[in-house]
Formats: C-alpha cells, sequence, structure tokens
C-alpha cells in the first residue's frame, strides 16, 4: 500500500445509459483514480432483479480492454449480478492516439524511474477506487463485492484482493504464478513474452544482448518492485485468506509455470486450513491446456460467485 498509495481524489464519477434490451441495462462510467487520470468502464444489470445487488468486477488481459469481458459481464448480469468492467492502465479507451505501444512504452518509462507502476500495480489501484465508487451505488450492497481478472487481470486480481479486504471473493484465472519460481528456475520468458516489445526496449538500453535471470530481476526491481518477493504469489495469496478464493490455472501454460503455481496454492492451502476455511478455498488445473480460460472453467467462476455472494 506504501507503494501504490497516492491522494485520494474525490472520485467524480460519469454515467451514460448505452442501451436497454433483453431485459439488460449497460452503462459507461468514469471516475477519477487520482489527479490525472479517470478510469473509464461498463456496468451491466438486469432489470429482472432490484434493491442492492452483489457485484462482480472483471479484469482483462495484456493488449485487451473492458469489451473482452462484456459475454462475461452478461453471464454475470443474468444471475443477479452487477457486472462491471474497467479497461487497464494504457488499455482500450485508455490509450491516446499512438494506441498499440502505449503500454510498453509506459512500461519503459517506469524502468527509466517516471514513478509510474503501469504494469500490474497501478490497476490495482484503479480497482480499489473502483470500489471506491461502486460502494456509493444505490444499487449495490458494498459487503458482497467479487473480483475475477484474465491474464494480467489475473494478477491484478490477487495483488487487489491481497491489499482490500472489501474484495469478498477472488478468482484469479490463468494468472497465479511465483515469479521467484520463475527467476530461479529460468522459467520467466512466457511472462516476459506478454511485454515482449518493452523488454526489447529496456534490454537494448541497458547494453543487454541476451537477457538473463538478473536481468528480469532488475527489471521487475525498477517496474514492479516486490513482484517476485514480498508480493509474490505464495505471499499474496495467503493474504486473502480466509475470503472465498478459486484459483483456476492450466497444466501447460508458460506464462504460469505448474510448479511455481503450485508453490502459490500449497501456500494459500496451508494458511486456509490455519484459519479452518479450507471451504473457501479451491484450486482448477485446466489439464493439457495453455494460455486460455476453458468453458467449464468460466461456468465454475460464475457459480463460484453465486454460492459467496448469493445474488
Amino acid at each position: 500500500m506504501k507503494l501504490i498509495d497516492r491522494p485520494r481524489v474525490v472520485t467524480a464519477p460519469e454515467v451514460e445509459k448505452m442501451s436497454a434490451a433483453n431485459e439488460f441495462e449497460e452503462f459507461h462510467f468514469s471516475f477519477a483514480s487520482d489527479a490525472s487520470n479517470r478510469v473509464l468502464g461498463i456496468l451491466m444489470a438486469s432489470t429482472n432483479f432490484s434493491g442492492r445487488r452483489p457485484v462482480v468486477i472483471a479484469l482483462h488481459g495484456t493488449g485487451g480492454s473492458k469489451a473482452n469481458m462484456i459475454s462475461l459481464c452478461r453471464k454475470l448480469a443474468e444471475r443477479g449480478f452487477i457486472a462491471v468492467a474497467i479497461d487497464g492502465r494504457y488499455h482500450g479507451e485508455r490509450k491516446s492516439g499512438k494506441g498499440e505501444t502505449d503500454y510498453d512504452d509506459a512500461i519503459v518509462r517506469a524502468f527509466r524511474g517516471s514513478g509510474e507502476h503501469p504494469f500490474y500495480y497501478d490497476t490495482v489501484w484503479d480497482v480499489m477506487r473502483l470500489v471506491d465508487y461502486v460502494s456509493t451505488r444505490d444499487d449495490v450492497d458494498a459487503n458482497r463485492i467479487g473480483l475475477i481478472g484474465i491474464s494480467k487481470g489475473g494478477i491484478e486480481t490477487y495483488l487487489a484482493a491481497a491489499a482490500d479486504a472489501r474484495i469478498a471473493v477472488a478468482v484469479p484465472c490463468i494468472g497465479v504464478e511465483s515469479f521467484c519460481w520463475a527467476l530461479d528456475n529460468n522459467d520467466w520468458q512466457g511472462r516476459i513474452g506478454t511485454i515482449q516489445p518493452a523488454g526489447d526496449a529496456i534490454a537494448k538500453e541497458s547494453g543487454v544482448t541476451k537477457p538473463d535471470s538478473a536481468f528480469v530481476q532488475k527489471f521487475y526491481d525498477c517496474v514492479v518492485p516486490g513482484i517476485a518477493g514480498e508480493f509474490d504469489g505464495p505471499q499474496m495469496l495467503a493474504l486473502i485468506a480466509p475470503r472465498p478464493l478459486l484459483v483456476i490455472n492450466s497444466d501447460s501454460d508458460n506464462h504460469t509455470p505448474l510448479p511455481g503455481v503450485i508453490e502459490c496454492t500449497s501456500a494459500a492451502q496451508k494458511i486456509y486450513a490455519d484459519c479452518n476455511a479450507t471451504n473457501n478455498f479451491a484450486v482448477i488445473i485446466q489439464k493439457n491446456t495453455g494460455h486460455q480460460v476453458k468453458p467449464e472453467s468460466e461456468r465454475a467462476a460464475i457459480e463460484w460467485f453465486v454460492k459467496w455472494l448469493k445474488p
């Protein structure tokens, strides 16, 4: 929290109704997450439900946007949730005119010491401010807030849930990993590959022709300090206990090597047992699967929210 904290400006939300069809209402909104950033999102709800309802926030992966989460949001809304999706930093409507290079450019600036943390941490802050905003809505039960994310969004999910106890239920998908394990075992290439242009630019700038684990450690220390240490997967998953946590990963995903995933889930399992909350923790390892969320896993995630948030 000391690392990502900044002055909490008034959220000053702006909401515009986009459509109302097939028993759904959809809204486009924005709010201020800090003095220089407004977060843009969509909110979807079914008109078949009324009163204060639970919320599920959905976070997209690298290169995606809130638009990628509309299908999941609709399914959640059908079950009685208010479903929300936002654009991560330098994604979707938060890109500049340059477009596709914004995210990588911001990561390079972070390596140089800009003070930004566009690689995960700044979006975690945005999620926490989003919780501030939705908690003020008269159709939201602020005690029933869930968070789900895919890939990059999965990492942001467990980081945000660890930092903010207001997130009552968390489902990180294909994002849980041990960055430390990956460095120790020279198996970091899949993760860095998600931001390859930034990695290549930083390596060139640093005079590194063949990046190795030592270089990647330096990269992490500058861009996402602590991600391979005190904020690594095993440490952060444990902080979510005893709140309900469903981890969804794959057995053949080079972004999240399975031995590192097991380090994370084993650490969490121990803490949940110590809290007498073993029923609040579950793991799905998708068999013979790479970096994707299968339909049956998505259904399990929705049922997890239904079980714990009770729409």
